[in-house]
């Protein structure tokens, strides 16, 4: 065999190439849709459906046994349905929105409230940098499937702009109904 150049992750140097393979693949037609992934996801306006991949992103939700084990970011696909998206946040992190399918309006906001925004496209991508508060919206008239990355591998609960989803931001977490 060829000289490695890498050393073996800990994670995973005792494991056989066929036990990788099943741990760090994961399947769309596997992933159950979170209707209740964030705590603004119950209200009317902000409804969308996360399917994780790798980690929990800003859901905060481990569901360990069904996605592939995190390191240093997270991936969850996204699907917004016309008329839904999510609340004005901010991250500790830099956040990520790829889309595959549909149109996005992502934004940007600063404290006086000035909005940017940005509208994408299938392969379309924005990078929401930490601390600055942005969010989208599918604002067309057919669902949105898009990829969110998180640049942690268990990033904070995102910081809602609104003081009453910032004040109930594990609200979903805590199992409490809609």
């Amino acid at each position: 065999m060829a000289d490695v150049i890498h050393a073996v992750d800990p994670e995973v140097a005792g494991l056989s190439v066929d036990e990788i393979a099943r741990r760090y693949t994961a399947r769309f037609l596997e992933r159950e849709p979170d209707w209740d992934a964030f705590a603004d996801a119950r209200e009317e306006g902000y409804r969308r459906a996360q399917h994780r991949f790798i980690g929990a992103g800003a859901s905060g939700k481990h569901d360990d046994a069904n996605v592939i084990p995190p390191r240093g970011f997270t991936l969850s696909v996204m699907y917004v349905e016309p008329g839904q998206g999510n609340a004005a946040h901010t991250h500790e992190v830099e956040e990520v929105f790829f889309v595959l399918k549909g149109q996005l309006t992502a934004f940007f906001e600063d404290e006086e409230g000035h909005r940017a925004d940005v509208r994408l496209g299938p392969w379309d991508c924005v990078s929401c940098p930490p601390g600055v508060v942005h969010g989208y919206a599918n604002q067309s008239l057919e669902p949105v499937y898009f990829q969110v990355m998180l640049g942690r591998a268990r990033p904070e609960l995102m910081g809602y702009a609104d003081p009453g989803l910032l004040e109930g931001r594990d609200a979903h977490l805590r199992g409490s109904t809609p």
